[in-house]
């Protein structure tokens, strides 16, 4: 009779659901009526596709929630594929005793990210620098219908993060530095996402993230601890949320950091009270990934906190049977109360109710040829071509022109789709080159001048030009992988930049980046600079800005740094002296910095700490000056006598080289140049007398070196990419490198104070094997090859010799794998060389396996003659490679092998009048 009973209640409450005479809050009661417990936890469940056990389990639990993490996608990965395997996942759903539909999420951050062919959009960075909010409705509008068309119901984003410090690896996530931005662009987001009112068949249901603070952690830590009081909490970091709940945003994801120590996913007072009391949420809260699991080290202990707390939805994500075991215990055992499950449940399925998933629970198919459409590649192009900020211009370089111009397109990031989308783009880290469809920003170059550009990664060409744009930046990376300790551009960009230039050839400079970088060594070197964010799969936008089909528009969210010593460094702070301030960009053609007088541009001190160069803003026609009228400060102080000398570039009339009487002892100081001549001309511009402009310390961020022979701690990096420290148990305690993964590097400043061949030691726990690559100022390779030590605590010594002049070197050492920590790197000075003692060490081939061309690198503790070979297997020469003499030190021979060789393994011999060395080879055409 019960069971009959009970049937009929779910009868009677389809029928009046489809009649739609009830309220939603009515709809949600009545079905909240019928609800056993089981079914109640179900929905505050969101497990990963990925981690189902059985696809029944959707049914099974009640399971409220799917998710697709960052690469997450069905096979293929097509717009199709994902609304097939979304109303596969539905039809489970509507199995369930109920038939209660699931709401399905991803991260559409910039796009539908996650799908091959989807159109991207500029990260939020450069969405913001549009200060376009029909432009950021519009873009996400088009995420809207891109990701419905897939059937998906619901995006975790906008993120309204306010970054208070560039070291953060998510900046590029924010809209920018202030809450101005972020109310802006919240509510255009939301309103864009969700529509005026949810449950359109182009709207889907937004999230609010990541509540709150998450951009304010001290020194830019990923999910570290936001050290602030309550007022600024409420002005700066709470303000985008009050805007996004006025618009109406149905869901907000809890953040992984903490308040004054205490995480966010455990705060009460945080997400109960202030956000659903105070601030009227009437949505509801899902935990970031594992973001509960943090809370303690006791699961069934940090439920019950997450839960108590206000966290409506766990994004559990993968032991989600044992989830709903333990917060069913914690009710039946009174630890969490019934009216908080019906609480956190009504919040779920009112939201389910607003997007219409019980009357429309299926993908519909008549949206995906909107996928990537031409109209959606319009809007994002235009995003891409509003958010371009130019920071700087001179000498009329900019507009290019599309015809009688020869211009050279080089950098890492001209022809790297990947890389100009950024993280999250198809993974969650993203990647470089052609991972989905798009416009490459070479590309885009080549259609609007056909016949007249020319491509050269590395800037090397026989030809003559006309103008240079190179284009540089950031790898991808998403979360703490980008935290980074320093923002400096990478070094093989700046050469390509000097080198350039060195060759007469004006230079704009295009980054592409996730945040303002530290670019005061470039500046000198370059007639116009861009900052192009993370522009999206769209680069033809950029295109049509350089060639002038239209002016700039974007203008900065984030205060430009001069060096890393001004992070953090926001608007309003005291003694707030950016390189470029909040809210500026050029915008208009022809465009400079200088108009009825010569500034100054950029200036820098170079590495050796003996020569200045300045950048002015025009070409100099008459030049009258002399060393007395410059002035070096250091630290504030006037280096009287410091300049010896003062004159034109050979190759650019607009930069002058100011050399200094002896190396500036100036590592870790503060540089600027004063002038008080008035000799400088160009035309009828003067170059005014100034103080105190800024001088790029090409020292500073080097620090002092660490000395050698001995020990360099692996932790004491200047600059790194995507490792982090931890506590260290080995001998001596302190700290060691960690989370390390294949491509991650760290670089250090060292000394060596006594020419010799070093014994070179690299501590390292794990359980992976793998190979350590280092680069001594981006020569000498070494490598260490090691094996698992079957834990990340179990210390073992591996090694390798290598020969090192004296002197001071950027060590940057590659890791080729994953799985493994790095304590230490020991430099052993190896004593007296005796007869016995190899004179050969280091042997190494690069690549391989590798094709015809090869090289061989290896050390020579003395000048030594010296055959090479290649050898069969079964020992038959093949061909001879060198026969003459060795140099001390670092060898390399660029070798072509014999084209009628066959493809297999081979030994390399080197033989001297006395020894024999190998090294194996395999040759793979």
């Amino acid at each position: 009779m019960k069971r009959t009973l009970l049937i009929l209640l779910i009868a009677g409450f389809t029928s009046t659901v489809l009649a739609q005479n009830l309220t939603i809050d009515q709809k949600v009661d009545s079905l909240l009526n019928l609800m056993t417990l089981d079914e109640k936890i179900g929905q505050m469940t969101q497990a990963e596709r990925g981690a189902l056990e059985n696809i029944n389990d959707i049914a099974v639990y009640s399971l409220g929630s799917l998710l697709s993490g960052g690469g997450s996608a069905p096979t293929p990965n097509t717009a199709t594929a994902w609304a097939n395997m979304y109303n596969q996942y539905q039809a489970q759903a509507l199995q369930s005793r109920l038939g209660i539909p699931i709401i399905y999420g991803v991260d559409a951050v910039h796009g539908h990210n996650n799908v091959y062919g989807a159109v991207i959009f500029p990260h939020n960075i450069g969405m913001g620098c549009t200060w376009d909010t029909s432009l950021v409705r519009a873009a996400n509008q088009v995420t809207a219908r891109e990701v419905a068309a897939t059937g998906i119901d619901w995006t975790f984003s906008p993120c309204i993060a306010v970054p208070q410090n560039e070291r953060w690896g998510r900046t590029y996530e924010g809209f920018g530095e202030t809450p101005e931005i972020q109310k802006l662009m919240a509510t255009a987001s939301v309103l864009g996402l969700q529509g005026p009112t949810p449950g359109g068949a182009e709207s889907i249901l937004a999230c609010a993230k990541h509540y709150v603070g998450d951009g304010g952690t001290t020194n830019g830590t990923d999910q570290g601890n936001t050290e602030v009081s309550e007022e600024v909490l409420r002005e700066i970091h709470m303000a985008g949320y009050i805007d996004a709940i006025d618009a109406g945003v149905g869901s907000v994801m809890a953040s992984y950091n903490s308040w004054n120590g205490q995480k966010l996913h455990g705060h009460d007072y945080l997400l109960s009270y202030i956000l659903k009391t105070q601030l009227g949420f009437r949505g509801f809260v899902v935990s970031d990934w594992k973001g509960v699991d943090q809370l303690d080290s006791d699961y069934r202990t940090a439920v019950k906190k997450a839960i108590n707390a206000g966290v409506d939805m766990v994004m559990v994500p993968d032991r989600y049977i044992y989830f709903i075991s333990i917060l069913k215990d914690l009710v039946e055992s009174n630890e969490v109360s019934m009216s908080r499950i019906d609480d956190a449940v009504k919040r779920i399925l009112k939201q389910k109710f607003l997007l219409n998933l019980f009357e429309k629970p299926f993908s519909d198919n008549l949206l995906l040829p909107t996928v990537g459409s031409a109209a959606h590649r319009n809007i994002a192009r235009q995003a891409v071509r509003e958010s371009l900020v130019l920071l700087a211009a001179k000498n009329d370089v900019l507009p290019l022109h599309k015809t009688n111009q020869k211009i050279l397109v080089a950098g890492s990031m001209a022809s790297n789709l990947g890389g100009q989308c950024g993280g999250w783009t198809i993974s969650w880290q993203g990647g470089e080159g052609d991972i989905t469809t798009g416009t490459k920003i070479l590309t885009g170059i080549l259609n609007m001048a056909p016949g007249q550009v020319i491509y050269s990664l590395n800037g090397e060409t026989t030809e003559d030009v006309d103008v240079a744009v190179v284009v540089i930046g950031e790898k991808p990376y998403a979360e703490g992988a980008g935290d980074r300790s320093s923002l400096n551009i990478e070094g093989t960009d700046v050469d390509l930049v000097k080198k350039l230039k060195d060759k007469g050839i004006p230079v704009v400079t295009i980054l592409v980046s996730g945040r303002p970088m530290v670019i005061g060594e470039i500046m000198p070197y370059t007639d116009a600079f861009i900052a192009a964010w993370l522009p999206g799969t769209e680069g033809d936008g950029i295109a049509q800005v350089l060639f002038g089909d239209y002016t700039p528009q974007g203008k900065l969210t984030h205060s430009w740094p001069k060096s890393m010593n001004q992070l953090p460094l926001n608007v309003g702070d005291a003694n707030y002296d950016p390189m470029f301030a909040y809210k500026h960009g050029l915008q208009s053609f022809p465009a400079s910095l200088g108009s009825t007088e010569i500034i100054p541009y950029g200036a820098a001190l170079n590495k050796e700490g003996n020569t200045i160069v300045l950048g002015l803003s025009d070409k100099v026609t008459s030049f009258s000056a002399s060393a007395e009228e410059f002035t070096v400060f250091v630290d504030g102080i006037a280096q009287i006598g410091a300049v010896s000398a003062a004159g034109l570039s050979d190759t650019d009339s607009s930069m002058l080289s100011i050399t200094l009487n002896q190396v500036l002892n100036a590592s870790g100081a503060s540089i600027s140049l004063g002038y008080s001549g008035s000799g400088i001309h160009a035309g009828e511009r003067v170059l005014s007398p100034f103080d105190n402009f800024f001088v790029y310390n090409g020292m500073l961020d080097f620090g002092l070196p660490i000395n050698t022979p001995g020990k360099v701690e692996a932790e004491d990096y200047f600059d790194m990419s995507g490792v982090a420290t931890e506590n260290c148990t080995d001998v001596g305690g302190g700290l060691n490198v960690g989370w390390i993964e294949d491509g991650d590097y760290m670089k250090y400043f060292i000394k060596v104070n006594v020419s010799g061949n070093y014994k070179l030691v690299g501590r390292i726990a794990g359980f992976n094997a793998g190979t350590l690559f280092f680069q001594f100022n981006d020569s000498i390779p070494a490598h260490i090859n090691f094996t698992s030590t079957n834990g990340w605590q179990n210390w073992q010594d591996f090694s390798t010799n290598i020969y090192l002049e004296s002197g001071t070197y950027v060590m940057k050492v590659f890791a080729y794998t994953d799985g493994f920590n790095i304590n230490y790197y020991n430099f052993q000075l190896l004593s007296g060389i005796g007869e016995n003692s190899p004179v050969i060490d280091s042997i190494m081939v690069v690549p391989n396996p590798g094709n015809r061309h090869i090289q061989l690198n290896f050390n020579s503790i003395k000048p030594e003659l010296l055959a090479i070979g290649l050898y069969t297997m079964t020992g038959k020469l093949a061909q001879e490679l060198y026969d003459g003499k060795t140099q001390t030190g670092p060898n390399q021979f660029n070798l072509v092998l014999d084209p009628a060789l066959s493809n297999g393994n081979y030994v390399i011999e080197l033989r001297s009048s006395d020894k024999r060395y190998f090294t194996k080879f395999i040759l793979t055409d």
